[in-house]
């Protein structure tokens, strides 16, 4: 029992330092991508007449597909830029998760 629980301790310290090492690698495209979901949901905000807590808001919820609604772009291009947002977050949500899938297997080879 105590060698398991120290080689899922292990495990988890390796996984961590591998994922820290390759964010470092991917952080400057994590950041583009994250600019490009605030940029986008700022201009719909704009357009839309929200404030700027509500167009972060809107653009991190719908980037995240997370989409609760009450917050909805009514103009054309306003709907065109939050398709964008949507494609971006696509694009983060498996940049990470391939992240963490190479930060897993790295670790799990180091045993």
């Amino acid at each position: 029992m105590k060698d398991e629980l120290r080689s899922s301790r292990v495990l988890r310290l390796r996984f961590l330092r591998e994922l820290w090492a390759a964010l470092t690698i991917v952080w400057p495209i994590i950041s583009a991508l994250l600019l490009g979901v605030a940029g986008l949901g700022v201009a719909i905000g704009y357009l839309e007449g929200w404030k700027l807590g509500e167009s972060l808001y809107f653009a991190f919820v719908s980037g995240l597909t997370i989409g609760y609604g009450d917050l909805a772009p009514a103009r054309p291009l306003g709907r065109v830029l939050a398709v964008g947002i949507g494609f971006i977050g696509v694009l983060l949500t498996a940049l990470l998760g391939a992240v963490g899938v190479q930060a897993l297997i790295r670790a799990r080879s180091g045993e």
